[in-house]
């Protein structure tokens, strides 16, 4: 319990920081959604190529570990497009709540979780399946939202979203980066590395600036599907799978990081940018990290009590 309060307190106070600022006045809406655009558009990406840009994929890279966890990312957004593809009407709400199941905060959550249940020697395989995870959390979401802005969709339109999508290309030349051996000089690495530790906590101030307690019950029952299946049912997947494969402790630990970790603040400004439901976006963000304290405890307590972890 107190691992999963040191990890989502502190956004809490963040979310309560922008839902301050704009009660008392100190920002409008418009300026949070401004805000938001240019979060999605400089320091979200700036985020994503640092985080692989500075991975060290010699120390702890797994082929094993990587191509399962990118097949059970693929299956559970296939998954549950299928599902919503049948059960929700709205495209609009459709791709959130999509990509509210599936993708994961996993660079916030995988580090601190890893480093509270191994040590902070154990986070290598961590970080190397971020590198890869989140990229791909980026490209399917995209895809998702793209897919569901409520008319047929051309595949040409599809994959131009994706090309010019500004979290993805950050990756990609990231990748690039290391595939070539090239290194950014000192200064720049210092600049982009002070703009990245930005981008989180201002994407969760806007998050807190633009939520509306008023409006939760409209989406409520939406938003319990989202929890549990988000918390539940995709920890239950991927922990499960990973567990029948042989992965123990660090690695499974990994596992669990990934799938139990509540949807990713960076859904919200992706949603609003991309014609999806904003605020139903941010609701399932500050549900499913409120939620995730409990939920997180007790995956943690049963797998450790079945000496899985």
């Amino acid at each position: 319990m107190l691992l999963g309060i040191r990890v989502v307190a502190p956004l809490f106070l963040l979310m309560a920081l922008g839902y301050g600022m704009r009660r008392l006045g100190l920002a409008d809406l418009d300026f949070f959604n401004k805000l938001n655009s240019l979060i999605f558009k400089v320091f979200l990406p700036v985020m994503l190529f640092n985080s692989v840009y500075t991975s060290d994929f010699s120390a702890a890279f797994q082929p094993r570990l990587v191509l399962l966890a990118v097949g059970l990312v693929s299956a559970t957004f296939a998954l549950s497009s299928v599902l919503n593809y049948v059960l929700v009407k709205d495209p609009a709400r459709r791709g959130v709540i999509i990509q509210g199941e599936c993708r994961t905060n996993y660079v916030l959550f995988g580090i601190p979780v890893a480093i509270s249940l191994f040590g902070a020697d154990q986070v290598g395989i961590t970080a190397v399946l971020i590198a890869f995870v989140v990229p791909l959390f980026n490209l399917y979401s995209t895809i998702v939202l793209e897919m569901n802005r409520g008319s047929k969709v051309p595949v040409g339109k599809v994959l131009l979203a994706i090309a010019t999508n500004p979290l993805i290309d950050a990756t990609l030349i990231a990748f690039l980066f290391m595939a070539v051996g090239l290194r950014l000089p000192g200064v720049i690495e210092t600049a982009v590395t002070d703009v990245s530790s930005v981008a989180t906590p201002l994407a969760i101030i806007v998050l807190g600036g633009t939520f509306r307690f008023s409006r939760v019950g409209h989406n409520r029952a939406a938003l319990a599907v989202v929890v549990a299946a988000k918390l539940v049912l995709l920890p239950l997947i991927f922990v499960g799978s990973a567990a029948l494969l042989g992965l123990r402790g660090v690695e499974l630990g990994a596992f669990l990081a990934m799938s139990a970790s509540p949807t990713a603040v960076s859904s919200f400004p992706m949603a609003q940018q991309m014609g999806g439901d904003g605020e139903l976006a941010g609701q399932v963000v500050v549900m499913t990290t409120a939620f995730s304290m409990v939920t997180l405890f007790v995956w943690v307590t049963c797998l450790s009590g079945l000496g899985l972890l």
